[in-house]
């Protein structure tokens, strides 16, 4: 981490990634990048659906490849670059064809190491393979939910699944929230943990920091009016009132308030459910 001197207030806790040690080029590849447009928390109509998002520095979106469908030829990691549409490091890869990729890349993985997409390959950081060839205790990330579907899980800056045991066509996994669910056997995963471990760390210091990442400023419902949130309203401070609990600012109750579905697809599948205290 790169900490700063306190030449003004906000310099005082302000922290950064120290990205001259592990990046290798400030410039993407062009042919895999594209134009991002702005949605701003919006929806199709126009109206609002996320709240605390707008503005923002503009970007250009990194063509990443989740679905590795190029097996059983090696690749080589040419550059590792920021990516500012996510948390974790990326890669531009060359395949032994000719080819360029992006993918997210993992910890400790460097410039000219080589990995391997296939069904044989070792069990070496970088290498993807499926989960029924991998052994227990192995760290994973870019973990596929369905065979082929290209990889959904263990994809933030710093964090890791862990494989714990294959039985009846399923591998049971543990994931960083501490949830232990079943995947299907069939489903990949790549060796390692996922690059910019520091990530959590970062401190932004001052209000800028997050507008330049297009956070708006978050407002509390009880220093508005009844009109516009529930916790609204009264003479100076004022708590809930007489409802039965903290609410949003549509209406519904918040705050240790159980939202998963009951008939949910995937409740068969899970074996432990994830710890409800806050991880620091």
């Amino acid at each position: 981490m790169k900490h700063y001197k306190p030449t003004t207030p906000s310099r005082r806790h302000m922290s950064t990634v120290s990205y001259k040690k592990t990046l290798t080029t400030s410039k993407p590849v062009k042919s895999l990048t594209k134009g991002k447009k702005k949605i701003s928390g919006r929806n199709s109509a126009g109206r609002i659906t996320v709240r605390h998002k707008g503005g923002g520095h503009k970007r250009r979106y990194r063509l990443i490849d989740f679905k590795y469908d190029k097996q059983n030829i090696p690749a080589v990691i040419k550059t590792i670059e920021y990516d500012p549409n996510r948390s974790a490091f990326i890669a531009s890869v060359a395949y032994v064809d000719g080819e360029y990729r992006y993918i997210v890349v993992p910890k400790n993985m460097m410039v000219g190491d080589k990995f391997e997409v296939s069904e044989t390959a070792e069990i070496k950081l970088g290498n993807r393979l499926p989960l029924k060839n991998i052994t227990s205790g192995t760290f994973v990330y870019n973990v596929e939910l369905k065979p082929k579907n290209g990889a959904k899980l263990i994809r933030s800056a710093g964090t890791y699944a862990e494989v714990l045991a294959n039985d009846a066509g399923y591998t049971n996994i543990k994931l960083p929230s501490g949830e232990v669910r079943k995947i299907s056997e069939n489903a990949w995963a790549s060796i390692g943990e996922v690059s910019n471990d520091e990530y959590k760390l970062v401190n932004l210091g001052k209000a800028g920091r997050s507008r330049w990442l297009g956070i708006r400023p978050t407002v509390r419902g009880s220093a508005m009016n009844p009109v516009d949130h529930p916790h609204g309203g009264g003479e100076g401070r004022q708590g809930i009132g007489l409802r039965r609990g903290p609410k949003t600012r549509e209406g519904r109750q918040a705050y240790g308030v159980k939202t998963r579905k009951v008939k949910k697809y995937s409740t068969p599948l899970i074996i432990s459910r994830r710890k409800n205290k806050k991880r620091k």
